[in-house]
């Protein structure tokens, strides 16, 4: 009988300490995915349910983490925008059923070419038209030398500027095209 009695007492410490080692990792993702533009308790989300086996329902995440549903709703949306979670379809279920995504790698991928390239483009798109104005001030006779020799140096710092985010380009299509795992291999070797 004491055996028994023995034998769940191991078990609970077991369960605790296995709740303590997730919860270390949940609070780890719920700190640092501001860095994805996320909040910390979608990041709590995300980490919960990188510990289920099985996809959750609005409901079922509401219960574990004691968020609104509301919160819990918006939280997944915005996992789900940055493609970390996925809806998911299960026969004989009619909720919305939820999974990350399990691919980290291209979730990454996809956030960082969707952020950079908008960026880019954004950069790319003002330094175009101010490199036009700019080169207007510099053979217009009815502006001081003076102007025209600014103009002509933040020319110089905006074509430096354009190259960065060429490149910036480039490097997003390495990402995009999966040739940085040639670069830098998923699993290094050991």
């Amino acid at each position: 009988m004491f055996k028994h009695f023995e034998g769940c007492e191991k078990e609970v410490e077991g369960k605790e300490r296995l709740e303590k080692a997730r919860e270390r990792v949940i609070e780890t993702i719920g700190q640092n995915i501001h860095l994805y533009g996320a909040t910390s308790s979608a990041g709590r989300l995300y980490g919960m349910m990188f510990f289920h086996q099985d996809p959750l329902t609005l409901d079922d995440m509401k219960e574990e983490l004691g968020m609104s549903k509301t919160s819990m709703s918006t939280s997944v949306r915005t996992l789900s925008d940055l493609k970390m979670v996925e809806r998911v379809w299960k026969k004989g279920v009619r909720k919305d059923l939820y999974q990350i995504e399990e691919d980290w790698y291209q979730s990454f991928i996809d956030l960082f070419s969707t952020k950079w390239k908008s960026a880019n483009s954004m950069h790319l798109s003002a330094i175009k038209k101010s490199l036009a104005e700019l080169e207007q001030l510099t053979t217009d006779n009815n502006i001081s030398p003076e102007i025209q020799a600014m103009a002509t140096e933040d020319i110089a710092k905006l074509k430096y500027m354009s190259e960065y985010y060429e490149w910036l380009n480039r490097l997003v299509a390495v990402f995009e095209d999966h040739e940085i795992f040639k670069l830098v291999p998923k699993k290094a070797d050991l």
